[in-house]
């Protein structure tokens, strides 16, 4: 019954959801990562590319797999400063950009989704193909947190070498989330995220003028409705509740079968009450579940360099390595 008592405990300001989120996104400042970029292409004829940084102690033979969110990029101050932690601790990051998100679009139609973790699963292969690690292990924020929960459930032959997981911040109901984020109170965010979504669709349409046309994409209104256009379409769904279904990782959890954190925030207005999943935690005991009481959205602030969900990653990992 691996339901975790969590130990965090921000000052009063933090406490704020508004304050928590936006703080850490757009203030946050992390220094000292060198990334070194490298590009896999991919078996459909597209590329990922992948920005490593490294131990800072000796030749490691321990990696972290870190995955961004929705629109984010491995330059995120959230990703560097987990980056940064595990370097100071004797691990190299290799930090994925989705398709489409390293600053270059992608080759293809199609780009990244919540569900994608065909694409964490090439990152993982061209990893071991190196020869160089013996222990990986993944951490996944919001969208990425997804892609991590559902790869490690969908029925892949994992590799001996991946040893844990951590989700932070996951949205494990798609649906349930979009609803949450349509709400008037998370308006400055859903009004962020679909002004970005759709500036990378113009771009599209400029490159795929068959198949996006730019009075549909103005059209959109919302999340779900820049999910019906596009995403599911392009990703081989029906609609956007085809896409969400088919998904979630909330559908896939209980198949997880190694040691695997999820850690949500009760004040997380990203996040529906079905993105808490307190039964499926006391049903794997693979499946560690914490619901600090605070932390926003990829929050977690403290009076440290380093967030407390950065810190918690470690010590998970480290417990199973």
């Amino acid at each position: 019954m691996p339901l975790l008592k969590s130990h965090y405990r921000p000052s009063y300001l933090f406490r704020n959801y508004h304050i928590s989120t936006i703080y850490t996104s757009v203030f946050r400042k992390v220094k000292d990562v060198d990334q070194h970029r490298e590009r896999i292409e991919l078996e459909d004829g597209d590329f990922l590319d992948i920005d490593w940084s490294y131990s800072a102690k000796k030749k490691s033979t321990k990696v972290l797999i870190i995955l961004h969110g929705l629109e984010g990029n491995a330059q995120r101050p959230y990703v560097t400063g987990l980056a940064k932690l595990f370097n100071d601790k004797g691990w190299d990051v290799a930090a994925m950009n989705f398709r489409g998100c390293s600053g270059e679009m992608n080759r293809l139609y199609r780009s990244y989704n919540a569900g994608a973790s065909e694409d964490l699963k090439a990152v993982i292969t061209e990893i071991l193909s190196k020869q160089k690690y013996t222990q990986i292990a993944l951490n996944g924020f919001s969208l990425g947190g997804n892609v991590v929960l559902k790869y490690l459930g969908e029925g892949n032959e994992l590799p001996k070498e991946l040893i844990a997981a951590v989700a932070i911040s996951t949205p494990v109901d798609l649906a349930g989330s979009c609803q949450k984020l349509a709400e008037s109170k998370n308006s400055l965010y859903s009004k962020r995220f679909l002004k970005k979504l759709k500036e990378q669709l113009y771009l599209r349409e400029g490159k795929f003028p068959k198949d996006l046309d730019r009075a549909k994409i103005d059209s959109c209104k919302t999340l779900v409705s820049i999910d019906d256009l596009y995403t599911s379409k392009a990703h081989g769904f029906k609609d956007a509740a085809d896409y969400y279904s088919k998904s979630s990782a909330l559908n896939f959890i209980e198949n997880i079968k190694i040691p695997t954190l999820l850690i949500n925030a009760k004040n997380d207005e990203f996040l529906s009450e079905s993105c808490y999943p307190v039964a499926l935690a006391k049903s794997n005991s693979n499946f560690y579940l914490e619901l600090p009481e605070y932390g926003g959205h990829v929050g977690f602030l403290q009076k440290k360099e380093h967030t407390y969900s950065e810190e918690r990653a470690l010590e998970f990992i480290k417990s199973h390595s």
